[in-house]
């Protein structure tokens, strides 16, 4: 391969010196991702861009994304705090030994101390001493629909989260920014529900057996249709449980002898799922198309390890949104190497289905792509249709060999009629066949509503990460004081959200994630961002650095 060639499918990131506002890594960078030269939507004054044009012919719109590297002066202070409260956990572990403290744990028995052990202390020494503290930020329980406002159960801690009691007392209209209800269909009434309703009377709430024996319902067989036609795709299957579409069916597709090329931030059902088909796994750096070239590459010319035979099979596993990060993947780059090097394409369109396109039909929609490009389409039901379980898209006998093959087709119980329902009627909607404007609106006004709250926060000073086209909005908090510091300060003011810390992160980014909603309106997008002040900027060592734009006024 020529050095021109080897060059075509570059990532687009370009590093530009930075002004006031813009935070800075210790070399005072920014990375960004884009791939025309554009004014970026939300500049502040005085900040410079420059944008390198790489491959604009597989691109039909600006894709522009963001990820600022952590301050060095941030970055230092995020160690140390998590270096305090490490010392501390020794401490309280040394007077928890000694019985000065009580201890809460769990502990071997006096008697068993020369079995195996069936608890790991050292193990536990996160959970006990740091994710202990901040714990009632998690798990809460929740008395009313998942909607734009939900309702809490009121607890309290009488030994500092060790265990929880609940008052009787319900935290009334919380706004709701933590649920994947991208398109608002998380509701107990309307048509939706008024569906539900019927096919539980007429089939009722269970089904009691497998789609292959006599669990198979003509909704069922309704569903599929309809998800084939949404996708445009020749056939799909749906699976009751969305983490097991992943897990159940990537070991039916791959095996000994095939290679997995996956992304560094897939979702834990598809590395599962990897691992469970006993294929060679290798990793490459997210939506970094030189990364996944040079794997190709290397895989082609080299073969498996020891005997250099070529390999049986290659797959590519991407999410269309990654719902940590916020970032969308670089589809029609993957689509080409792919194409490129004859490998397949495996496409988990959890968070993208039904929350980008301009018909709501995923990131494939979102690009102007065709469907036929990518060989495993996957996706859920828990996010934008508002309901449960998964599917799996694509050509015919992909999805007849699925049916025969397929764990979770095989020995998983048929999916709920009322939740099969839920689905159809959703769907419908969204593609216009219940007559009315409905599905087209609320696709409409989710991109409204993301690009209104990204601009808000970004123009406040806050450091976010992701696509500017993404409804999954990381706002970064870095130290872990903050955490929980900032889900119990906005519970205070009635809003609801997802705290994210070590070891679902890396441990200088802990951030604190938004997902917008079509049911939000701007007085609630309004209301979330009040609490918030802006960013506090301070000047060290020549360059201007943003601290965690988490400041609670």
């Amino acid at each position: 391969m020529t050095e021109s060639s080897a060059n075509k499918l570059l990532n687009g990131d370009a590093c530009h010196r930075t002004s006031n506002g813009r935070k800075p890594s210790k070399k005072g960078l920014v990375k960004n991702h884009c791939l025309f030269q554009q004014p970026h939507k939300y500049r502040r004054p005085g900040e410079k861009n420059q944008y390198v044009t790489h491959n604009p012919k597989l691109y039909k719109k600006p894709f522009v994304e963001s990820f600022e590297e952590t301050p060095l002066l941030v970055a230092v202070l995020t160690y140390m705090g998590y270096g305090i409260l490490t010392i501390f956990g020794y401490l309280r572990d040394f007077l928890r030994h000694w019985n000065i403290e009580k201890c809460h744990v769990a502990r071997e028995r006096e008697e068993q101390k020369d079995f195996v052990p069936l608890y790991q202390d050292f193990e536990n020494f996160y959970t006990r001493n740091l994710y202990m503290r901040i714990r009632d930020n998690w798990n809460r329980p929740i008395c009313s629909v998942p909607g734009a406002k939900m309702d809490l159960v009121e607890r309290v801690s009488p030994d500092y989260n060790w265990t929880f009691e609940h008052t009787g007392k319900v935290v009334k209209d919380v706004i709701n920014m933590g649920s994947y209800n991208y398109l608002g269909f998380a509701e107990n009434s309307g048509a939706c529900a008024d569906a539900a309703i019927e096919a539980t009377q007429k089939y009722g709430a269970g089904v009691g057996s497998t789609r292959c024996e006599i669990g198979n319902l003509d909704i069922h067989e309704e569903l599929e249709q309809l998800v084939a036609r949404f996708l445009g795709v020749e056939s799909s299957m749906a699976f009751g449980m969305g983490f097991a579409t992943n897990s159940m069916n990537i070991p039916a597709l791959t095996g000994k002898g095939c290679l997995i090329l996956s992304d560094e931030l897939n979702h834990a059902s598809l590395v599962l799922g990897a691992r469970l088909s006993g294929s060679t796994i290798r990793v490459f750096k997210h939506n970094n198309m030189q990364s996944l070239e040079k794997l190709l590459r290397d895989a082609i010319i080299h073969g498996q390890p020891r005997t250099h035979r070529p390999w049986k099979k290659i797959l590519i596993v991407v999410e269309g949104i990654y719902s940590m990060e916020g970032s969308i993947v670089r589809l029609p780059e993957v689509i080409a190497l792919k194409k490129r090097y004859k490998a397949y394409l495996y496409l988990d369109e959890a968070h993208s289905i039904g929350a980008l396109g301009p018909n709501g039909r995923g990131v494939v929609d979102y690009f102007g792509l065709d469907p036929k490009d990518v060989d495993i389409m996957m996706g859920t039901f828990t996010k934008s249709f508002g309901a449960a379980g998964g599917y799996i898209g694509g050509k015919k006998e992909l999805i007849d060999y699925l049916r025969h093959h397929s764990h979770s087709a095989l020995y998983a119980t048929s999916m709920s009629s009322p939740v099969a329902q839920q689905i159809i009627t959703s769907m419908k909607i969204i593609m216009g066949e219940d007559g009315t404007t409905l599905g087209a609106d609320r696709v409409r006004q989710l991109s409204e509503n993301t690009t209104y709250f990204r601009r808000k926060l970004h123009d406040m000073g806050f450091i976010i990460y992701g696509n500017d086209d993404s409804p999954v909005v990381p706002m970064m908090l870095y130290m872990p004081a903050k955490i929980g510091a900032f889900g119990r300060e906005m519970l205070k003011r009635n809003i609801g959200t997802v705290v994210v810390g070590f070891p679902a992160t890396p441990i200088i980014e802990s951030r604190a994630r938004f997902c917008i909603s079509a049911a939000h309106t701007r007085e609630m997008l309004d209301t979330v961002s009040l609490p918030i002040s802006p960013v506090r900027v301070y000047e060290f060592h020549g360059h201007l650095h943003t601290t965690t734009a988490t400041f609670i006024i």
